[in-house]
């Protein structure tokens, strides 16, 4: 796995002791999502900061046809799914093989993602290929014990993937991220696998905010089960 995809922490920055905390109980994988500029990598590195625990990056530069894809989406869309599938498959299953029983993992993606972005993007005799392929590799790869979901408002996405500015993620319009969005919800209002925490972004910053930071701290704590939300405005104190 590459030093950018598995855990490339920077500890130079000591946290303040408040933030460091243990990984909850009987979590191995916290996997992080929700759709572009929603704030997944930032909480991924800042969770794995607390935890002092590895990271599972997407590492979407490293994938060669993105900015084709974004110039061209017809043409580059079914090479772009099937790397990032592949690389997506290589990290959890090498996650699987080395750190299973030894290692907290937060990563800022997880593998059901990758159907969801290829039924936006693909044909119809592409997205059956690309099935043909996914349904063989997905029983394979460990499911997270905790999926935390990233909300916002596609006005508010647009705004953070204009602000970050990489070259590649400019000629994102808004009609595609209000469909990501959408395929988005649909997806996780039916989605049990795995215990999942909803978050609206939109009234959260867990970038700037160290008190919304230390609330979701505290809730993961004290354990997910089933579907529940995090609002830090509903918090007495």
């Amino acid at each position: 796995m590459s030093d950018t995809a598995r855990s490339d922490l920077n500890l130079e920055t000591k946290s303040p002791d408040w933030l460091c905390r243990k990984p909850p109980e009987s979590v191995r994988i916290i996997s992080i999502e929700g759709p572009i500029g929603v704030g997944k990598t930032t909480l991924a590195k800042r969770l794995a900061m607390s935890y002092g625990t590895n990271l599972m990056l997407e590492a979407a530069s490293e994938n060669p046809f993105l900015t084709k894809f974004y110039a061209d989406p017809a043409r580059f869309a079914f090479p772009t799914q099937l790397y990032f599938l592949l690389q997506r498959v290589q990290q959890l299953l090498e996650f699987r093989q080395d750190d299973l029983f030894r290692s907290v993992y937060i990563a800022d993606y997880m593998l059901e993602k990758d159907r969801l972005f290829a039924q936006l993007t693909l044909d119809q005799s592409e997205f059956e290929l690309y099935c043909l392929v996914y349904d063989r590799v997905v029983e394979t790869v460990p499911q997270p014990d905790l999926v935390i979901y990233l909300q916002a408002p596609v006005s508010t996405l647009a705004r953070r993937i204009e602000r970050r500015g990489l070259s590649y993620e400019q000629d994102i319009d808004q009609d595609y991220l209000a469909r990501l969005a959408t395929a988005y919800i649909k997806f996780f209002h039916r989605y049990d696998r795995s215990p999942l925490l909803i978050i609206d972004t939109d009234r959260v910053n867990f970038a700037d905010d160290d008190e919304h930071y230390r609330l979701l701290l505290e809730r993961m704590q004290e354990g997910v089960t089933g579907r529940q939300y995090f609002n830090p405005r509903s918090f007495p104190g």
